[in-house]
């Protein structure tokens, strides 16, 4: 009995009433050339119509947002090549379902010659046991891994599995995208809402691409919803109530374990560092928006005022700390006041990371140089034998010194005059610029008055 081409992929394609099909169902692309916004990987000559051309399929990892057409893609590459096509859902499957995909695969492979694409859906969420149990399939050829992610697949997917497929990144759709997608699936009376002839307001389109957010699955359900709602009420024309209502609000794309948290936390430590406090707003609201812990923005505010502004504004610091503080007392929703004023007064202070990369490179001395012997005199002598040996001796204690400045050094002598704090000229900085520029030429003086009387330190 002849097998079924992509049987397990079927179900994505298979004609359903519309009331049991989501209206993004039904609009899903038929053909490669129908998805859009994916133009970097499916225009003319680029990798993915090669591959097609070819009739050369290789394993990949499509990474991208949801709602950009990566399961689409999977299943269209799999048509086109002639390949059996099966499914395997990571959250709910595992080995023995891998398994089973495998000996299907084998079989079908012996029998008819013909080869099988093995579709993981969110492939990051296999373990790394699960993924290696799939590698000698790859590596063999005897399937076509196509992996599908919305997370960082280099933080997610094991170093042999990458190494043995191509990681292709799917963009956002943009708003010209997602406009005529909503367009489409309002005229198209096959799949679509057209049978109901439906028209929609500019601004209620505007609101449903705001609301959509790349993602052309919540788009298209947001407006399945108001759809609804407009035909129940008996009207034709979708205003932007109807999708406010539709859409009650809006899921902001941010995983707090995920790739986006990282994005968007260093959106906001970048825009603060770059004196912005209006892109430095928008990314803090972002996150608490989302649903983001305040306290850990505030964290991440205590160690910017600290790395980022350092001694160009001490109270950058003491700000952070009663950001954090307040956020801590009164909490949420009236904490997002003081942690604005936090931001906009880290954006908007003057920067210098001098003491963090005095900091590093002191470190990278301590560590390269091992345990350096304390030099004698800065030595602690609290028994008679420790003064016995000499320790403390010679110590000249600076408040004795005209501007308690002497020319004794406080590094071990393997380190010599070393410099790590090199302070710009910004804010308060500049003024601890100045006087260390002072004490170190007067330290210099007071040790070339002490060569010339021939030894010891002096003032």
């Amino acid at each position: 009995m002849a097998r079924r081409k992509a049987d397990a992929g079927e179900g994505l394609f298979r004609p359903r009433q519309p009331a049991a099909q989501p209206l993004a169902d039904r609009m899903r692309p038929r053909t490669l050339d129908e998805v859009a916004g994916q133009d970097h990987l499916l225009g003319p000559g680029k990798l993915l119509r090669q591959m097609v051309a070819a009739g050369a399929l290789h394993s990949m990892i499509l990474w991208g947002p949801p709602g950009t057409g990566k399961t689409t893609i999977a299943l269209l590459l799999a048509q086109q090549s002639g390949a059996d096509f099966k499914v395997i859902a990571a959250v709910t499957a595992g080995v023995a379902d891998l398994r089973a995909a495998v000996d299907e695969a084998r079989q079908a492979f012996a029998l008819e010659g013909r080869r099988t694409v093995v579709f993981v859906d969110e492939i990051h969420r296999w373990n790394r046991a699960q993924q290696d149990a799939m590698l000698p399939q790859v590596e063999s050829g005897l399937i076509t891994l196509i992996g599908a992610t919305t997370e960082n697949p280099s933080f997610e997917v094991i170093a042999p599995l990458l190494s043995r497929a191509r990681v292709l990144v799917l963009r956002p759709l943009d708003d010209a995208v997602i406009a005529a997608l909503v367009r489409r699936a309002i005229a198209d009376r096959e799949r679509g809402l057209g049978a109901i002839e439906l028209t929609i307001d500019d601004d209620a389109l505007d609101e449903l691409i705001r609301g959509g957010a790349g993602d052309a699955r919540r788009a298209l359900g947001t407006l399945e919803v108001a759809a609804e709602l407009v035909r129940t009420a008996g009207r034709r024309a979708i205003a932007i109530g109807d999708v406010s209502e539709a859409a009650q609000h809006k899921a902001l794309l941010y995983d707090r374990a995920g790739d986006q948290h990282y994005n968007v936390i260093s959106a906001f430590i970048k825009s603060m560092r770059g004196s912005d406090p209006d892109a430095a707003l928008y990314w803090m609201t972002r996150m608490t928006e989302a649903g983001e812990d305040a306290l850990f923005i505030a964290r991440r505010m205590v160690i910017f005022a600290a790395e980022d502004i350092g001694n160009a504004d001490p109270r950058a610091l003491q700000i952070a700390l009663a950001v954090k503080d307040a956020v801590e007392f009164v909490g949420l929703p009236e904490g997002l006041i003081p942690l604005a004023q936090g931001v906009t007064y880290l954006a908007g202070a003057p920067k210098s990371n001098a003491s963090y990369r005095a900091m590093i490179a002191a470190r990278e001395d301590a560590r390269s140089g091992g345990a350096l012997a304390v030099p004698i005199h800065l030595r602690n002598a609290p028994t008679a034998l420790m003064r016995k040996l000499g320790y403390g001796e010679d110590y000249l204690y600076p408040h004795d010194f005209a501007g308690a400045i002497t020319g004794q050094s406080y590094l071990p002598d393997e380190l010599g005059d070393r410099t790590y704090y090199a302070p710009n000229d910004r804010g308060y900085e500049a003024r601890i610029r100045d006087y260390l520029d002072r004490v170190r030429k007067a330290r210099a003086a007071a040790r070339a008055a002490a060569a010339k009387k021939g030894g010891g330190d002096s003032p």
